[in-house]
């Protein structure tokens, strides 16, 4: 299983803050996300292509080629801004 934690925005957007995929369901990180796109409605607007969301894997920040595998946690969050 990969756990998948939303963060701010994106956890309002979809109603969910995390969930469990099956572990068949790993691959990159822009894999993942164009899965969880497709569902559509509220997960196409959060997670669309135009949309800057961050990924980390495992708490690290990661890129959209990073590979994701049985075990893993995958968190998307929207970019962060201070002041």
């Amino acid at each position: 299983m990969i756990q998948v934690h939303y963060f701010a925005s994106l956890r309002e957007a979809v109603g969910t803050d995390v969930e469990a995929l099956p572990a068949a369901q790993a691959g990159k990180v822009s894999e993942i996300r164009a899965r969880l796109r497709a569902r559509g409605g509220a997960w196409s607007e959060a997670l669309g292509e135009q949309r800057r969301v961050l990924a980390a894997v495992n708490q690290r920040m990661a890129r959209p080629d990073t590979q994701v595998a049985d075990g893993d946690e995958l968190a998307f969050f929207p970019p962060v801004t201070g002041g």
